[in-house]
């Protein structure tokens, strides 16, 4: 039987945006950045009753199959603790649909505050880093942005299929992928900006946009610029511009979100570092060099914000 939380604790778990890909690390590079959503979880006699301030604030839904509800609920099976109700309240600063990792943040917030919650009442079992990174991961498909969020920093993630012991292929199919992370010191002097449009994107429909096959040289290009960008975030940010390029998702996506497409190739044209966020259609800078005094002025159609690089979630 599960471990039945006390009516009354709360806890309040705060997550960062996220930026994935940077480029050419496409499902596998990420970066934790200064913007936050924070998510505050009370256990109450019963019912589930949710607020929403920020964004999302009129469009996200307030029922059990609010986004953060569900990690929690995930969260709270793995831990094996129940409660009569729940309580939310949510503070969202991330722009939703933007390539800033707003999905990614909600699922973290869900299973670090279920987390919180069982170490606060002595639960038997609890949920490390790993753990926390596991479970959102799965909710995702793929680790980068989460990866991002729970650890911070820059993050190199990855993918693996356990097969089934003595199961066969049927039985290793039913088994979640393994997915995991490590996080790679950032250079002090890289500095990050977002350059933020009004319009949304959907992840689902620029992931449709890419072909099945790639030419070699592509892959190849694409495999030699991701572990440059490595090296660049950690030791020369003075490579950021060559380690930025890609082949492999961004030209495909282009046509879908023209003013970003144009965006990045006009600074990157003038020497800046620049890359699409994500699925977009947020733009990314990467650099070590003040940005020109009048880039701004350049990026009609788009809010810039200098965001820092920051650790993952925290509870506090």
């Amino acid at each position: 039987m599960a471990f039945e939380l006390p009516v009354g604790l709360t806890v309040t778990v705060t997550v960062p945006a996220s930026s994935a890909n940077l480029g050419p690390g496409f499902d596998t590079l990420g970066l934790a950045l200064g913007l936050y959503d924070d998510v505050t979880v009370t256990t109450v006699e019963h019912d589930l009753t949710i607020t929403v301030e920020g964004e999302g604030w009129d469009s996200v839904p307030t029922d059990e199959t609010h986004l953060v509800v569900l990690a929690l609920r995930r969260s709270m099976a793995y831990l094996d603790i129940a409660a009569p109700g729940l309580k939310l309240k949510c503070h969202n600063r991330i722009p939703h649909s933007r390539g800033l990792g707003s999905s990614a943040a909600a699922v973290v917030a869900g299973i670090a505050a279920g987390a919180a919650l069982a170490e606060v009442a002595g639960a038997a079992r609890g949920l490390t880093a790993a753990g926390t990174l596991q479970l959102a991961s799965e909710f995702e498909g793929h680790p980068d942005n989460a990866s991002a969020s729970v650890l911070g920093g820059a993050v190199v993630s990855w993918t693996e299929q356990v097969g089934a012991d003595g199961g066969g292929q049927d039985a290793a199919a039913e088994r979640p992928p393994v997915y995991d992370a490590r996080r790679i010191d950032v250079h002090p002097d890289v500095r990050a900006y977002a350059f933020i449009p009004d319009v949304q994107s959907s992840t689902a429909v620029t992931r449709g946009l890419l072909p099945e096959r790639i030419p070699h040289a592509d892959a190849a290009f694409n495999a030699s610029r991701a572990a440059l960008l490595v090296v660049a975030l950690g030791q020369a940010p003075e490579l950021l511009l060559a380690a930025t390029e890609d082949r492999l998702h961004q030209p495909y996506r282009a046509h879908s979100m023209p003013a970003t497409a144009a965006l990045v190739e006009s600074l990157r044209g003038a020497g800046i570092p620049a890359v699409v966020s994500g699925a977009g259609p947020t733009v990314l800078v990467l650099t070590a060099k003040p940005l020109p005094a009048d880039v701004e002025l350049t990026a009609e159609g788009f809010t810039m914000r200098e965001l820092a690089i920051v650790d993952g979630v925290a509870r506090t």
